[in-house]
């Protein structure tokens, strides 16, 4: 299925500013990622994922070269057979396009499974290594979140919306994101908050000590 990628901010709330934008596959014709994501198999997994990293950056290239607004593009670990090989693409995307990859972040969620959490250590250990952004998206959805934490350290870490949606009201989330913040403060990484569409959920995230925003009530992916 051809696909294309649209592009979500992800807002640094105290500065007023845009941190960096989220590249979200989504198919020519205006289908979902899930469309397209159905498409991937085991064949074709690896090329799709190097040809996602050069689409979001030749897209990033024209329309976000300017400024330092990180590109987070996602990554299927799975799909990563040796970190300095796959990265090459990508490299030389960025050079034809321009584009400082110092401005590179690569997340992954923990949502997929992963045959081999070494490997995931040794790609997160060298792309860090190499000057990129690393982070675990969906934190709190999925697998071994916390666990996957004690193996091995990402820059960032994504706050699941599961964990976002109706905080405002719901002090159990409240008091879960509330030791996450503490948690990341004592491991030195950053937290992003994704999901929020609403103004009470970002001003709840705010005032629990959440930075970063990212969600429909900020903007859609466009």
């Amino acid at each position: 299925l051809p696909f294309t990628m649209a592009f979500q901010p992800i807002v640094d709330v105290p500065a007023q500013r845009i941190w960096g934008y989220e590249a979200l596959v989504r198919g020519v014709g205006g289908e979902s990622a899930q469309q397209v994501l159905s498409h991937v198999t085991d064949a074709n997994r690896y090329a799709f994922d190097q040809a996602c990293r050069v689409k979001a950056i030749e897209l990033a290239g024209r329309h976000i070269a300017q400024g330092d607004a990180r590109l987070s593009i996602n990554f299927m670990p799975n799909a990563v057979y040796e970190p300095k090989a796959c990265i090459r693409a990508t490299l030389d995307a960025a050079s034809r396009m321009q584009f400082d990859p110092r401005r590179l972040m690569f997340e992954f969620t923990e949502n997929e499974h992963m045959s081999d959490v070494a490997h995931v250590s040794n790609i997160v250990s060298e792309y860090r290594r190499m000057g990129f952004t690393t982070a675990l998206d969906d934190f709190g959805a999925g697998y071994a979140g916390l666990s996957l934490l004690a193996r091995f350290q990402t820059d960032l870490i994504k706050l699941d919306m599961e964990l976002v949606r109706g905080i405002a009201a719901d002090r159990r989330r409240q008091a879960i994101v509330r030791s996450i913040v503490q948690m990341c403060a004592d491991l030195d990484t950053l937290l992003i908050a994704e999901g929020i569409e609403t103004a009470e959920e970002g001003a709840c995230l705010r005032e629990l000590g959440v930075r970063y925003h990212q969600g429909f009530w900020y903007a859609r992916p466009a």
